[in-house]
């Protein structure tokens, strides 16, 4: 994944008074002019956030571009994604609260257009698909990938947005612009960067699996509850696991810490599918032992804790629990664009070539020779 931030950041304007509207295209130019009075309350809203004022473009690609791309929208950037002319954002779950501007990338107008809104942008996100596995798993079993969390979206969007916000920041002392070479490989290694440097440490050394912070210790796992659901376990200082043996009725001498952990594993396995998931929680609720709940992602927002905090909002395309932004900032919170509707492919054309001084007879014209792409249905 690359980014560049330019070192230009001027906002967008629109001149559209002397411009004819006749043509069906023209009719859609009105609209969406329009329709700008209508995003008042959006922008009120961003005005507030910390990024206000920050123009992206985002050339469509999976997975990393479009998480880093949602960082920065829910933290007040304007995001327009560069969508080919062929396409759809019905999959592309990530796409809430984006421009979308249909283009030929191939055509040499279509690039002009590109090459003119970056001009008045500071950031360039251009994917690039790369990929890693994880190495963990259990001593039994084959080594399993973490979904894709670990290099689509830690190790490639997060860290990308990071190198944004420090290149943005470089900037407003230098006033140039850089490139920040984001891959998924070296952001995933540089996360592991604890476990690389901590290699000669004693909790490491042994296989795969039989370590004490790879499940391979009876106070570092999961366990089956009695109604199939799970606990997750990580008691690893002393005071901890004490509190651990007490909610299981257990006594440091009958289970000592750091001793035969593949038969403590055995009985802490028994220990744990006498009781339910609730029945736990509820002996281990305001105890320092380390134990939570694995809660699936239809739980997770009836979860007291982040129920308290709003931790979760509604997704507005499917009506399920999804995160909301964070972190949170004091003065300049963020706003996940998860509770609006998913922009519609080509949706933001006329508008977004209108802000960066396309005439309406310009528009109708790259149109009619296919290097754009039109969505009449939202206008």
């Amino acid at each position: 994944m690359c980014c560049s931030g330019s070192s230009s950041s001027s906002s967008s304007s629109s001149n559209n008074s002397n411009n004819s509207c006749s043509s069906s295209v023209g009719t859609s130019v009105v609209l969406a002019v329009s329709a700008f009075m209508g995003r008042y309350n959006i922008c009120v809203k961003r005005a507030l956030m910390a990024l206000r004022g920050l123009h992206v473009v985002e050339m469509a690609g999976l997975a990393p571009a479009p998480f880093c791309g949602m960082i920065l929208a829910d933290f007040g950037a304007t995001v327009m994604r560069v969508d080919k002319i062929q396409g759809d954002l019905e999959f592309d779950c990530l796409a809430n609260g984006k421009k979308s501007l249909a283009v030929d990338a191939k055509h040499p107008k279509g690039v002009e257009i590109i090459r003119r809104i970056c001009k008045k942008s500071d950031v360039l996100i251009e994917p690039f698909r790369k990929g890693l596995l994880s190495i963990l798993g259990r001593k039994t079993e084959k080594p399993t990938a973490p979904v894709n969390l670990l290099g689509d979206f830690a190790g490639g969007g997060l860290l990308c947005a990071l190198g944004i916000m420090m290149a943005l920041f470089e900037r407003s002392t230098s006033g140039c612009g850089q490139v920040v070479d984001a891959n998924m490989v070296e952001g995933s290694a540089y996360l592991g960067s604890w476990i690389f440097r901590s290699q000669k440490h004693p909790y490491w050394g042994k296989p795969r699996g039989e370590n004490i912070l790879d499940i391979g210790s009876h106070f570092y796992d999961t366990y089956e509850t009695k109604d199939g659901k799970f606990m997750a376990v990580g008691a690893l200082e002393p005071q901890f696991y004490s509190k651990l043996l007490h909610g299981l009725g257990f006594s440091d001498e009958e289970v000592p810490q750091m001793e035969n952990f593949e038969a403590h594993q055995e009985l802490f396995t028994k220990r744990f599918k006498e009781h339910t998931q609730q029945e736990w929680c509820e002996i281990f609720d305001g105890t320092d032992a380390c134990v939570t709940p694995v809660l699936s992602m239809n739980d997770v927002s009836r979860h007291p804790h982040n129920a308290e905090r709003n931790s979760f909002v509604t997704y507005a395309d499917d009506d399920v629990p999804v995160p909301a932004a964070a972190p949170r900032l004091s003065r300049t919170p963020p706003s996940t664009k998860a509770t609006e509707p998913r922009s519609q492919h080509g949706q933001h054309t006329v508008e977004i070539l209108i802000d960066n001084d396309y005439t309406v007879q310009e528009i109708q014209q790259l149109e009619r020779e296919g290097v754009i792409a039109i969505n009449r249905s939202k206008l």
